[in-house]
């Protein structure tokens, strides 16, 4: 990443002179880029990646946002943290060591977050003088790997970090390697059909009553389009209330417009005055999501404090919070090896598993695989408010557990965990 920067002209004058400064200090006699991304002393200290570090870069043709998340297991939650809005996962390779249980983690936290979008990005292909065996081996080992997860557009790059190899510029010192460049390749996939626009959904967070003047009847209902696309004459069900009503009008900044698509942050107006208030929802009537108290959902715990049957948490989702019970733990998953415990007692810092959640009030979810915004939520410790767990929703509450019908679509599941 912090080549990718340097290439495109990212880096300003001052920030250079400092990463100059801080590779002397450390006895390097290159400028050590890799240092851009690590911004904590312990990272650099230690030439680890502990906490999400954000970078805003644009060229010519797209805008992006790189958030290099750790890899470590101990750093699970702070992977799940930043990879749970991406639209395409980087994975760093080794040449010399090749897929390794670090690159297997990466991979299947990557894909039950349904990240669509992945680069295998093999580097350090300079120290072992650019071998197209040594990259063939890695792309058919990973290969072999990525067949047990649930993805379907898998990329690999052999790259040079340190040289610049296929970061930006092609690399003369592998000719037989005749794909795009990483930037290339970023720049081009493909990622406006990964947006869901079929299901229209509009959590509303904010109820707009300026009163003044004018606007004494003015009543909007502000949010951000979770999904799907609104039109002005549009007929919308209003949940939970099931009232049915259409759209007046939508604005942003004080500006009309006709449609809004996500993740646009809108002001809808109604042809009806109707009691609507924060979490509530706006759909389609012919399309709904599910409305539950009670639902099946993968869940990485990300605070000290584990999850045990029994917890009661609040739980937000989209605008809305509502009180949740955990009311049985299905199964632990080591997310090295994916192997499953189906008799866990408590889920710790950084694990994974799969949970039975029962709420105070109906929420309005879809499937995580289907809807990644309404598919979402966090669990919060009612007492101190401390963030415990990042859940996906798996779906309605199943009785019978556990059985091959309820495990088998969980992403890498094989024949082989089921025996």
């Amino acid at each position: 990443m912090g080549r990718l920067l340097f290439e495109t002209k990212q880096i300003f004058d001052d920030q250079f002179t400092a990463l100059e400064r801080a590779s002397s200090r450390r006895g390097r006699t290159e400028v050590d880029l890799a240092l851009l991304m690590d911004g904590l002393r312990a990272e650099r200290e230690q030439g680890i990646t502990i906490d999400v570090a954000y970078r805003y870069f644009a060229t010519l043709r797209r805008k992006f946002i790189i958030a290099d998340t750790p890899g470590h297991v101990q750093y699970t939650r702070n992977m799940v943290t930043g990879a749970s809005n991406a639209d395409l996962a980087i994975i760093l390779v080794d040449a010399r060591m090749g897929v390794v249980e670090q690159t297997r983690r990466h991979a299947f936290v990557a894909s039950l977050l349904r990240v669509p979008h992945f680069v295998i990005a093999i580097n350090k292909m300079d120290l072992v003088g650019y071998d197209e065996n040594v990259y063939e081996r890695i792309v058919a080992d990973f290969s072999s790997w990525a067949a047990r997860l649930d993805v379907h557009d898998v990329r690999f790059i052999p790259v040079s970090a340190l040289h610049g190899d296929n970061v930006v510029q092609r690399s003369s010192q592998m000719p037989w390697y005749d794909g795009p460049t990483l930037l290339y390749h970023l720049e081009r996939v493909h990622v406006a059909s990964d947006a869901n626009l079929i299901d229209a959904r509009f959590p509303v967070q904010w109820v707009n009553r300026p009163q003044l003047g004018a606007y004494h009847d003015y009543r909007g209902y502000a949010g951000r389009v979770a999904s799907g696309v609104f039109a002005i004459g549009d007929e919308v069900l209003i949940l939970p209330w099931e009232h049915t009503t259409t759209i007046a009008g939508i604005q942003v900044h004080g500006q009309d417009q006709a449609e809004a698509y996500p993740p646009s942050s809108v002001t809808m107006l109604l042809a009806d005055k109707l009691d609507i208030s924060r979490g509530d929802m706006f759909c389609r009537p012919h399309n709904r999501p599910l409305v539950t108290r009670e639902i099946e959902a993968m869940v990485c715990a990300v605070w000290e404090t584990p999850i045990r049957p029994g917890g009661r948490y609040l739980l937000k989702h989209t605008t809305r919070t509502v009180r949740a019970i955990v009311d049985e733990l299905r199964y632990s998953i080591d997310v090295n090896t994916l192997h499953r415990n189906l008799e866990p007692t408590q889920l710790n810092m950084n694990q994974v598993g799969r949970i039975h959640l029962r709420t105070s009030d109906p929420l309005f979810v879809d499937e995580y695989r289907a809807n990644r915004e309404t598919g979402s939520f966090i669990l919060i410790d009612e007492t101190t408010y401390d963030t415990v767990g990042a859940g996906m929703v798996a779906g309605p509450a199943q009785s019978g557990w556990p059985s091959t019908d309820t495990l088998k679509d969980v992403p890498g599941i094989d024949s082989d965990d089921l025996r």
